[in-house]
């Protein structure tokens, strides 16, 4: 780390850099300007990477900045619908087991599960308004930015504070109806339920069991993403690890 000093003669260290275009987007995002961007290299991209690129203003552009801002603001359709499904796929995997360590008498797994579920709503709300999600300092800010957040914000907060797992189930169970509702209103995939239902005759609710990840996987058509949807639907980087320095 360094600190900047006031100094009044000698040399300065400004730690300013200059980078060509190809050069910054080498070196930040790993990727080669002069080649295509293919669907494993889109998912090999942190989401608060490609943010810091698409983020803030452009005064003046005589290197060609804006246009691979543009290339960069969003995944291709067929790479989203993949990460839309990988992210109901998230949700699948433990929507049901927060209640069921809650069932068992254990209300320190049960909140842990819930505060992840709560994660994986929040990721799934910024892939369905099309937004890249920032590192966890403003996860929280920027999610209240997006447009459902003012709806979604004070339930989730409600999931995080509850003190028993069936409370805890009530604001989550909301939370998926809201997540279904969104759903639908992207018209992606044939029409979805809106209301959480029993895990297989069990007293758990849950969304995902709906098949929400099977409909955005029949939905996509680029072959080079089929190949990767017929494996394990394990997203991008952000959603394989939260390592930092992974």
């Amino acid at each position: 780390m360094q600190l900047l000093e006031a100094v009044e003669s000698g040399p300065v260290n400004h730690r300013v850099e200059i980078f060509t275009v190809p050069e910054f987007m080498a070196g930040y995002l790993g990727i080669d300007l002069a080649q295509p961007l293919t669907p494993d290299v889109w998912l090999a991209l942190a989401q608060q990477r490609l943010r810091t690129t698409d983020g803030g203003a452009v005064y003046h552009d005589d290197v060609g900045l804006e246009a691979v801002r543009q290339r960069l603001a969003w995944y291709p359709h067929d790479v989203w619908l993949y990460l839309l499904a990988a992210g109901w796929t998230r949700i699948g995997q433990e929507e049901h087991l927060m209640g069921r360590a809650g069932y068992a008498g254990d209300e320190i797994g049960s909140a842990l599960i819930g505060a992840r579920l709560v994660r994986d709503v929040m990721r799934l709300c910024f892939l369905m308004e099309r937004t890249y999600a920032p590192y966890p300092k403003w996860f929280g800010t920027a999610f209240r930015q997006l447009a459902c957040g003012p709806e979604l914000a004070p339930v989730l907060e409600q999931a995080l504070h509850a003190q028993s797992w069936q409370a805890r189930e009530e604001h989550l169970a909301a939370a998926y109806e809201t997540l279904g509702r969104l759903h639908n209103r992207l018209d992606l995939t044939e029409r979805m339920p809106e209301q959480v239902r029993d895990f297989f005759g069990r007293p758990f609710r849950v969304m995902a069991l709906h098949g929400f990840s099977d409909a955005l996987a029949r939905a996509i058509t680029d072959p080079a993403v089929q190949a990767i949807a017929r494996r394990p639907l394990i997203g991008n980087v952000d959603l394989v690890s939260d390592n930092t320095d992974l």
